[in-house]
């Protein structure tokens, strides 16, 4: 800290799109009214940051700090934030709460009126930022960016969760355990006893695969082209098993006859339209609904107006429709229970230096979901950590 209350740390700097990010010394301002500044202890990588840098590359968005599936200890606090205190346990939120406006009224919605996805979606950034590096301002990554060892949030959009939790493990459910298990749970709203489709296997749809479980479906068709990834999908309750790349007609005809006629609801979680209306075609007429889970805003998506008229219903939700600041203290609570999986979820454990070798893994295909520790290990035992544990 300098006297300034200015914080001197690392970060992973994306400068510029398509590029590796670059590990630099940036400078975290104090929080401002109604902010808190973390320190941040783990990170998940999820694909988002990975579409922001490599397909999205909006010229307006960088240089940019991502990561948005973090957890960490609260360091400061700035004028005007109460329910929050230095050394509580958090996990930051894309997605805020503010709790006063209509959205956040409504029960139908988890959407919020403030915060950077109310007017600046292209650039998935808030204007402003506490980061500078090099004299130049860094915008931050969808209000988060937990690719630093420090960040400052809105207080709308901070989680504050059970100290006890172990935040390398639900630092996931930052993002895409809530988004995949939560449009499973929340949104399509899984029967038991029914029947379900899961399109792509990453973490987001494993996690989807988890929820239809939670919910009780009694067959739960796992759909990815690597096969590698069917018995992961058994260990969160997958039934079958379904490689597009294998079967010479369309996926949704596959799905139609092996359960008469289609899924009562399908879930597509990869980002890709033509795969969204493969899912839609793959849900029963007169009540299958399917559900597009996957983040993408560069195509239009496509569908026949008879096959909703047939009485299929399809929907989107962003974050599994849960109520960010509500929502995720109640699935680190059912973590903590053993109603929900996180440890399966994670296959690599890496320091923040090797994130252009997590990027690396995950654009492969060859991931689930990758913790980088902020620190390196023995840097955990910071005094804040101590503190809490």
């Amino acid at each position: 800290l300098d006297t300034k209350g200015v914080i001197k740390c690392k970060a992973a700097v994306a400068w510029e799109p398509n590029k590796p990010l670059v590990i630099e010394e940036i400078e975290v301002a104090p929080p401002q009214a109604n902010e808190i500044r973390i320190k941040m202890v783990a990170t998940g990588v999820c694909h988002t940051d990975l579409y922001h840098l490599f397909e999205g590359m909006h010229e307006g968005g960088f240089p940019v700090v991502l990561g948005h599936e973090g957890a960490g200890i609260v360091e400061s606090v700035g004028p005007g934030v109460t329910e929050y205190q230095t050394g509580d346990t958090v996990i930051p939120l894309f997605l805020s709460q503010c709790k006063e406006c209509r959205f956040c009224k409504n029960p139908k919605s988890n959407h919020c009126e403030k915060g950077w996805i109310a007017d600046r979606q292209g650039e998935m950034s808030p204007a402003e930022s506490r980061f500078t590096c090099k004299g130049k301002k860094l915008l931050q990554f969808v209000g988060t960016s937990t690719f630093s060892e420090y960040t400052v949030v809105n207080q709308m959009a901070v989680a504050k969760i059970d100290p006890a939790a172990p935040l390398d493990k639900v630092c996931l459910l930052g993002c895409g355990i809530c988004t995949g298990f939560g449009a499973a749970v929340n949104v399509a709203q899984v029967e038991p006893g029914s029947t379900c489709a899961v399109f792509g296997l990453g973490a987001v749809g494993l996690a989807a695969v988890m929820g239809c479980h939670f919910a009780g479906a009694k067959k739960i068709i796992a759909v990815d082209i690597n096969p590698e990834k069917f018995e992961m999908a058994k260990v969160f309750g997958a039934t079958d098993f379904v490689n597009p790349k294998d079967r010479s007609k369309p996926i949704s005809e596959v799905i139609a006859e092996m359960t008469n006629g289609g899924v009562d609801f399908s879930l597509e979680c990869v980002g890709s339209v033509g795969v969204m209306r493969s899912a839609l075609e793959s849900c029963v007429k007169g009540w299958g609904v399917s559900v597009i889970v996957g983040w993408t805003d560069l195509c239009d998506f496509a569908a026949r107006p008879i096959q909703l008229i047939a009485g299929r219903t399809w929907k989107g939700a962003l974050f599994g429709g849960f109520k960010s600041r509500d929502g995720v203290p109640q699935m680190v609570q059912s973590y903590m229970d053993k109603k929900v999986k996180l440890d399966e979820f994670i296959t690599h454990n890496m320091p923040l230096a090797q994130v252009n070798d997590a990027i690396e893994l995950m654009k492969n295909g060859k991931w689930y979901i990758y913790i980088l520790y902020v620190y390196i290990i023995e840097d955990l035992q910071t005094e804040l950590y101590k503190d809490k544990h």
